[in-house]
């Protein structure tokens, strides 16, 4: 059975969609089978990967709204084994027409459980609120990722995520696991990044991720070319990064799982 991950946080620009589309890319080139849904309005995962707006047909709007299957909505990426449910702008709508629709915090569950046998993790993009639907990937996923920027007002904001993810454990998701903090977008030549970093493992501890995204000029440049980081520059210090929180994550589900054996 897959791993359904969300990536979170309702504050922009911290590297959501860099973190999923690069992330979902290593653990395909890890020869994992990944599916990514681009559960953010601005489609910016989409267009990552190549994708042209204008020609999308289905996208995840289509499965949560007008409830087609999710298979009619996944595309192929330009790596084996990495595909993709498309966004569109038309997911701005979709908080408003989900209001009334019963049980409505759970429609990307039913949407995306039956896709769980296709895939060894799904990983879910989300927008940068914390609206209807970053509760409804937060509902669906078996844990989140936080990325949090290393720079000043990082911890800003993520008291409120931290609630909705305590309401949601409590009412819609008690499985629901933060995976860890994963601190982006750092510069080693500034000292508050540092500091940053010092911050964020004194709080979190064992929930932040050892390895840390630097900033990089391949890194930045690889959507303008529609392309994860790895196949623009494989060489890169990010690409190397995301290669490494891939292996991190697999070793950290990997021994939580080895634990829940040995407690049984």
């Amino acid at each position: 059975m897959s791993k359904i991950i969300a990536i979170a946080n309702q504050k922009g620009g911290v590297g959501k969609t860099t973190t999923a589309v690069n992330l979902s890319a290593s653990l395909a080139v890890l020869e994992h089978r990944i599916l990514l849904v681009d559960a953010d309005p601005q489609a910016n995962s989409t267009s990552t990967l190549g994708f042209e707006l204008n020609n999308i047909q289905n996208s995840i709007y289509e499965c949560l709204v007008e409830r087609i299957s999710p298979r009619d909505a996944i595309l192929n990426t330009q790596i084996k084994g990495f595909d993709l449910i498309p966004s569109h702008i038309d997911l701005v709508g979709a908080e408003i027409e989900m209001v009334k629709i019963p049980d409505r915090e759970q429609i990307m569950k039913s949407t995306i459980s039956n896709l769980r046998d296709d895939y060894d993790f799904i990983i879910i993009d989300c927008s940068p609120s914390l609206g209807i639907i970053t509760v409804n990937a937060l509902t669906a996923a078996d844990s989140v990722i936080i990325p949090v920027q290393c720079e000043y007002y990082a911890l800003e904001g993520l008291g409120k995520l931290l609630n909705t993810i305590k309401i949601i454990q409590a009412k819609l998701n008690p499985d629901l696991i933060i995976e860890g903090f994963l601190l982006a977008m750092f510069d080693s030549r500034l000292r508050l990044s540092n500091q940053v970093v010092d911050e964020v493992r004194s709080h979190f501890k064992d929930m932040v991720f050892d390895t840390v995204i630097q900033r990089n000029v391949k890194l930045a440049e690889a959507p303008s070319h529609s392309k994860p980081v790895i196949l623009y520059d494989a060489g890169s210090s990010g690409a190397a990064s995301y290669l490494n929180l891939a292996r991190e994550l697999i070793q950290r589900i990997n021994k939580r799982q080895l634990e829940k054996q040995n407690n049984k």
